[in-house]
């Protein structure tokens, strides 16, 4: 019986063997019939506008820097397969043992993160694959190999190989690389030029001199190393090289002008986190890339922001247009030059929004009983804090209405004082409770001054949170892409539609209510103590908008939605100085009123279209009542069905005598230039 055990086991295991060697026979025969591969072929990874033209490419041709193996110097072939395939002209294709390694490694971790890849396989990847970690891509590769090692000799695929290889920064080949990072050609790389050059491939986020110096210096000087074992070189050069000064192209100068840089690098970023792969590896795959991006709307936002901001002025800015239908962002601005700073503000930047975080608390007050005519007092105000403090907001110039507002008024001309009673009634945890329904996930600090915006937010989640308001309260993510692709045309990722019908997160007619409420800002029949804050920029507006400014000391913030289009315009310093020119105060509503006036050029006029159980009255801004033909100001004001005023204005009736001056009423004191000063430049 065990002998019969143990003959069958002979038998299994020859039968096995057998048929891995016909399979390895056969694959060889078709790799043979085949004949050899294309090394031709050159993709590059693309970004595409909404209409699908090119608005982007993540490098140059690579034919414009091929160069001939004879013309690379040795020192650059050496560090290379001293770092990547030390074997290289020894095996046929693949290294066995590191293979085996590899294997072993990636069966401990279930997962194929160990690489063993030679040369010829880097080779094949590069020309004919994507650097997908699936047992798939590695047969593919695998037979690539073949056909490479089959059909070419170990120089030609060298020389393919440092052509194509990917250095980061766009830069593919050795003579991109070589003129990117030290701005000569490769024939002229020193040893010590070289080994850091040949460093960089293994991860060109993390390797690169540009990125990271001490990460780079320290694989140049294991490179050296190894070149030395090798004997590629003596101690002595090794030595030498180790220590040798290197003189760097300027980053900033080696980078190449990009329509909508910010943008792009917003889009690789997303890229990388649909794919989960490293963004510079996606950048050297060959994929295409179709975003959200508009282009006409992004060179109108781009000029209107030139245009606008005086030239010598050092203030930046950043910029979001969204569709608040799906959160597909349309124009982006990072900043005022990309070559001066890859930072980008629109997406990185946290800063303080001032009051345009007060429509997420009107609407939080909405929740809890409040309507449009909801009334408080606007005066100086102490508010005694649970731990003794004690808080006094002030509002913008010290404009006070000592009387009663509503809050239809208070929100038109940003009155802290009713902000912040609102918050303190509601109570502070009903405001945060309300920012994560909006999509806002930051640290928010349970504190009075929150309804004044002085938590951290970016362009990207306030323009995020506005669009919930403009669609009628759906949840939207903010995103770039639309779908993306492999270099073989096959359809990788693409982004599932918004459901038009979905559950709204936000409570459809307190969303309606809210709009109409932010269209106030441009409404001046709601003047009371202070001027309502969009007047500098209502007489340019051809539609009906809704909208809410925002400053602190270092910030100006617009944010403003049509019926299909949301945009958010912040100005600033990055060294939060304190924003003191009265010009400087104005950019923010200018760019914004300017950039949706272009948008909107040529369209039909929308308005705000109400769900059912929702009413409009006109109203006496001041009675907070229903107006009569005696009131000299007349406003419409959205209530949800049963809320609405029952009662006609008492306050104006024929014959009334005109009213006399309110004795506290401070703001008389200023004169009439400084008050126009005031409509003109703050917030």
């Amino acid at each position: 019986m065990k002998n019969q055990i143990l003959k069958t086991l002979r038998i299994t295991i020859l039968g096995l063997a057998g048929l891995g060697i016909i399979s390895i026979a056969t694959i060889y025969l078709i790799a043979f019939i085949l004949g050899p591969p294309d090394i031709s072929t050159q993709e590059k990874t693309r970004y595409y506008d909404r209409t699908g033209d090119v608005i982007g490419e993540e490098h140059g041709l690579r034919e414009q820097f091929h160069t001939a193996l004879e013309d690379i110097p040795p020192s650059v072939i050496n560090a290379v397969i001293a770092s990547e395939d030390q074997r290289f002209y020894k095996h046929g294709g693949f290294n066995l043992k590191r293979i085996i390694g590899a294997a072993i490694a990636d069966l401990k971790t279930q997962s194929l993160k160990e690489g063993a890849s030679t040369i010829t396989q880097q080779y094949a990847r590069n020309l004919y694959l994507s650097h997908e970690k699936t047992w798939q891509r590695k047969l593919y590769e695998a037979f690539y190999t073949i056909r490479l090692e089959m059909h070419y000799d170990k120089d030609t695929i060298l020389e393919g190989y440092l052509n194509t290889i990917y250095f980061g920064h766009g830069a593919y080949g050795i003579e991109a690389a070589s003129r990117h990072f030290f701005d000569h050609p490769a024939e002229d790389l020193t040893l010590a030029e070289a080994a850091m050059l040949a460093g960089i491939p293994k991860g060109p986020s993390y390797y690169s001199p540009f990125n990271n110096y001490a990460n780079a210096k320290k694989r140049q000087e294991h490179i050296l190393n190894q070149m030395h074992e090798e004997d590629f070189v003596s101690k002595q050069a090794m030595f030498l090289a180790q220590r040798a000064h290197l003189d760097f192209r300027d980053p900033e100068q080696a980078s190449e002008e990009r329509f909508a840089p910010h943008f792009l690098d917003t889009v690789l970023k997303e890229a990388a986190h649909i794919l989960e792969m490293d963004p510079e590896i996606i950048r050297s795959s060959g994929y295409k890339i179709h975003t959200t991006l508009d282009s006409a709307l992004q060179q109108s936002l781009i000029d209107t922001a030139q245009n606008t901001i005086a030239t010598k002025s050092d203030i930046e800015t950043s910029a979001i247009a969204m569709a608040p239908e799906s959160g597909s962002i349309r124009a982006l601005i990072g900043g005022r030059s990309y070559d001066d700073s890859q930072f980008n503000r629109a997406i990185q930047a946290k800063r303080m929004p001032g009051s345009a975080f007060k429509p997420i608390l009107y609407y939080a007050a909405l929740e809890h009983g409040y309507n449009a005519k909801t009334r408080l007092v606007s005066k100086p105000t102490a508010f005694k804090i649970d731990d003794g403090e004690v808080y006094t907001p002030s509002n913008f110039n010290d404009y006070y209405a000592y009387e009663p507002i509503t809050l239809a008024e208070a929100l038109a001309v940003s009155d802290n004082i009713f902000a912040v009673k609102t918050n303190l009634f509601i109570g502070t945890d009903k405001l945060i409770q309300a920012a994560r329904k909006f999509g806002i996930d930051r640290e928010l600090p349970e504190v009075p001054s929150l309804a004044l915006g002085t938590a951290a937010v970016t362009m990207a989640d306030m323009t995020t949170a506005y669009s919930m308001i403009a669609n009628g309260g759906h949840e939207v993510k903010a995103h770039t892409i639309s779908s993306i692709e492999s270099k073989d045309g096959k359809t990788v990722y693409e982004r599932t539609p918004t459901v038009p019908d979905a559950e709204p997160v936000l409570d459809p007619k307190k969303t309606f209510i809210l709009s109409k409420l932010m269209t106030g800002m441009f409404d001046t029949s709601l003047n009371v103590h202070m001027t309502v804050t969009g007047a500098p920029i209502a007489g340019q507006l051809s539609r009906e908008y809704a909208g809410k400014t925002g400053s602190t000391e270092a910030d100006r913030w617009m944010i403003g939605f049509s019926s299909d289009l949301v945009t958010g315009v912040w100005n600033g310093y990055d060294d939060n100085r304190t924003l003191k020119k009265a010009k400087e105060s104005m950019y923010a509503k200018q760019i914004w009123a300017d950039f949706m006036e272009k948008a909107h050029a040529g369209q039909s006029k929308k308005t705000f279209q109400a769900p059912p159980g929702v009413v409009g009255v006109k109203i006496d801004p001041e009675s907070g009542l229903l107006a009569t033909p005696y009131c000299d100001t007349r406003t419409t004001l959205y209530f949800e069905q049963g809320t609405e005023p029952k009662h006609y204005c008492n306050v104006h009736m024929p014959g009334d005598p005109q009213k006399a001056p309110k004795e506290k009423d401070k703001n008389n004191e200023k004169g009439i230039f400084e008050k126009w000063f005031d409509v003109f430049f703050g917030s």
